[in-house]
């Protein structure tokens, strides 16, 4: 089976840093998620998630510092490939058919440099999960439960994640002696070397499966469809995300478990504005109120309460509510509601009313329009 190319999975270039890596693996992960294909075909379903299988593989090994610098270095997730008959073979290029930075690096290896058998078979941490839960304005401000439903990688139940039947239907390596790893002599322009590489056969595990576990087909993992309980606290804001340890995919030799970052998209408000903890609302009111003052009945998030609003109020003031505003997530007490009032002229009026506006309108001093005046002995009127 030919080697996969992991950079090209993931769309990237081979030089890609590691925010590149997690960037790409990220959009790559929820576009071919299981659960967006519920509602396809069983081809559609199918080739999803063997996409979202490969991106998954390829993330675990490109964001593994040890796996990545072994994959890069041979082009291959199992390290230089051995062959029995030959004795050692996957090396090209460089001087005389050998690749110069696979002899230095392989002295370094004999000199302490190189990494243990058990460093090879080591835990590796699980991919974290990243999905988006939507909330109205109300849940953001007070909190609440949600739960979610994810898909995601776990170490097969029946074999405890060694891929072998009933977890016990293993072998010692024949080809590596249990060892997890091969040696051999190498001929090289400095004279004989000896080099280690992960063992082809059992992968750097010291054991291979006789028989395959059937609910994981000798994978070792499975995909289970889970629902996890979210709780949101009050005060949070779009865009923001809460991290849930160990609720992403499962590690593998009893490496750490991934983490479930949910992050939030919080649905607008009909009629409130956010800004951090502090709300706004905009209401008219008649030429009249503002003219002569009166008493507002104005909406907040628990209710009504009733604001005065002065004598002679301009359009777009804004008068505060202490303490009716959202939680501070990060302090203590509520940020503030504020109102913002909008004095409306009437789009129609009676001939009556016409009437009264003109008294009213000769009875008017210049006094009285402070800003209509300014703006008069500015213009010369």
């Amino acid at each position: 089976m030919a080697e996969q190319d992991f950079y090209k999975i993931l769309g990237l270039e081979r030089n890609a840093s590691d925010q590149e890596i997690k960037a790409a693996y990220r959009n790559l992960a929820k576009k071919y998620h299981p659960d967006l294909y519920t509602n396809k075909s069983d081809a559609e379903k199918k080739e999803a998630e063997e996409k979202f299988k490969a991106i998954n593989h390829a993330y675990s090994v490109l964001s593994d510092p040890q796996k990545k610098q072994i994959y890069d270095q041979y082009g291959s997730e199992d390290g230089p490939q051995f062959d029995p008959n030959s004795g050692f073979g996957g090396f090209s290029g460089g001087f005389g058919g050998f690749n110069m930075d696979d002899i230095f690096s392989s002295i370094f290896d004999n000199f302490g440099g190189g990494r243990s058998s058990s460093r090879r078979n080591g835990p590796a941490d699980g991919a974290d999960i990243e999905v988006e839960l939507e909330i109205t304005f109300e849940e953001a401000a007070f909190g609440c439960e949600k739960t979610i439903r994810i898909r995601r990688e776990e170490n097969c139940p029946d074999c405890n994640g060694t891929g072998a039947k009933n977890g016990t239907a293993l072998k010692q390596c024949a080809t590596c002696g249990g060892s997890g790893y091969v040696s051999r002599i190498q001929k090289t322009i400095l004279g004989q070397m000896r080099t280690q590489g992960v063992c082809p056969d059992c992968k750097g595990k010291g054991k291979v499966v006789t028989e395959n576990c059937k609910t994981c087909n000798g994978q070792g993992r499975v995909q289970q469809t889970r629902e996890v309980k979210v709780v949101i606290p009050a005060g949070v804001d779009n865009g923001q995300h809460k991290v849930m340890r160990g609720e992403g995919h499962h590690g593998i030799n009893g490496g750490r478990r991934g983490d479930l970052l949910v992050y939030l998209k919080v649905k607008p408000h009909k009629i409130f504005k956010r800004r951090n903890a502090d709300i706004m609302v905009e209401i008219p009111i008649s030429p009249v109120d503002a003219i002569l003052g009166c008493t507002l009945t104005v909406p907040t998030l628990k209710g009504e309460t009733t604001i005065k609003v002065p004598e002679g109020t301009q359009s777009g003031k804004i008068l505060t509510v202490k303490g009716q505003g959202i939680k501070r997530l990060t302090g203590v007490g509520n940020g503030d509601l504020y109102v913002k009032l909008d004095v409306e002229t009437p789009v129609s009026i009676t001939r009556e009313q016409k009437d009264l506006l003109n008294k009213l309108k000769v009875s008017f001093d210049k006094k009285q329009f402070p800003q209509k005046k300014k703006f008069d002995d500015l213009t010369g009127k």
